[in-house]
């Protein structure tokens, strides 16, 4: 059966008038799910009767099961959702003094190969569903009995490698009707899928545009992600200055420092000379080790020595505070470490 999770409002209205229904139904059906945030469809009371068994007939509420979650001491929660279908997905509550950040996936795996990144090694299944995307905020939220603040797109997978999902998810979650969490405050990460890039620079929407950068130099970038192999650094930056020139809003450059690889000196100053005049900032992350990893976290001093030089130098930086210390911080260790129970028993 269908998702009625996947449809954004204007898909559910005409969905409705093929059912016969008027389109007014399709705003109660939303306002149900998305802000009365109910599990069934018999739920949904000022439907009529009739409507409510069409709904049950041809579609699915797709209710996660939280098959684990962990909290860690300074608040942040990381579930293990079963997606109904014999996979699962990590999802990540955050806690900020602005409010509550949830960090979710878009895909069952990641084909992108990140050597830093736990969720390496896993064998992708599948993209989600935008419903599937959704439904990890309205289950984080049930969860809390409280709504989230700020969705961010940096949990599993490539979020631009299943880009229509995450548009019309990004569409739902935004829609004053459903979620309405202004775009403001959602973020988009990618490891720098170049086309898609421009895509995004044309969509018109306020959303942030995070790029894994995490070295200046081809060699070293391709050895730590295989998509500069595709999209090396100059392409890269050129769909950076195409998608500043075209919104006028800032990219949010992510690098993560690793020992004795990319957090000397002569690393900050190439990042200095690559993004100076840029509209843009730099989230410098200490990087989280990793079953079978090859890079370690570099050393505080190191990391506060990185910053200060590229602040010195033009290049507005800040250290990303460290959450989930005590639990499966790195975004794909839940994950992996419940695959690895299950083929053990």
């Amino acid at each position: 059966m269908k998702n009625i999770k996947d449809y954004n409002l204007e898909d559910l209205q005409q969905e409705l008038l093929q059912l016969g229904e008027k389109k007014y139904r399709a705003e109660q059906i939303f306002k149900w799910i998305y802000v009365d945030k109910v599990k069934e469809f018999d739920d949904m009371t000022n439907l009529p009767v009739t409507l409510r068994e069409t709904l049950k007939q041809n579609y699915t509420m797709c209710n996660f099961k939280i098959l684990k979650k962990q909290e860690a001491s300074d608040g942040t929660k990381k579930y293990l959702f079963d997606v109904l279908d014999g996979n699962a997905i990590e999802t990540v509550l955050m806690e900020y003094h602005h409010g509550k950040t949830i960090c979710v996936s878009s895909q069952i795996g990641c084909k992108m190969g990140c050597k830093f990144c736990a969720s390496t090694g896993i064998k992708f299944a599948r993209n989600l569903l935008a419903g599937e995307i959704v439904e990890q905020i309205l289950a984080v939220e049930q969860d809390l009995g409280e709504n989230i603040s700020n969705i961010v797109f940096m949990g599993i997978g490539e979020p631009f490698d299943n880009y229509d999902n995450v548009m019309k998810a990004v569409r739902i979650i935004n829609n004053q009707k459903g979620l309405n969490i202004g775009a403001r405050h959602i973020s988009i990460s990618t490891s720098g899928l170049v086309p898609r890039i421009y895509d995004f620079a044309n969509e018109d929407l306020q959303c942030t545009l995070s790029i894994s950068l995490h070295s200046t130099n081809n060699e070293k970038r391709s050895s730590m992600m295989p998509v500069n192999n595709v999209y090396p650094i100059e392409e890269l930056m050129k769909a950076c200055k195409y998608y500043i020139d075209k919104t006028n809003k800032r990219i949010s450059f992510e690098y993560a420092l690793a020992k004795d690889n990319n957090d000397n000196l002569e690393d900050a100053k190439g990042l200095v000379n690559l993004l100076k005049g840029m509209l843009c900032h730099v989230n410098l992350i200490p990087i989280n080790k990793i079953e079978n990893g090859n890079y370690i976290k570099s050393t505080n001093e190191n990391i506060i020595r990185f910053r200060d030089y590229l602040n010195d130098h033009g290049i507005v930086a800040t250290i990303r505070r460290e959450l989930g210390s005590d639990i499966d911080a790195a975004c794909g260790q839940l994950r992996r470490k419940n695959l690895k129970n299950q083929e053990e028993n």
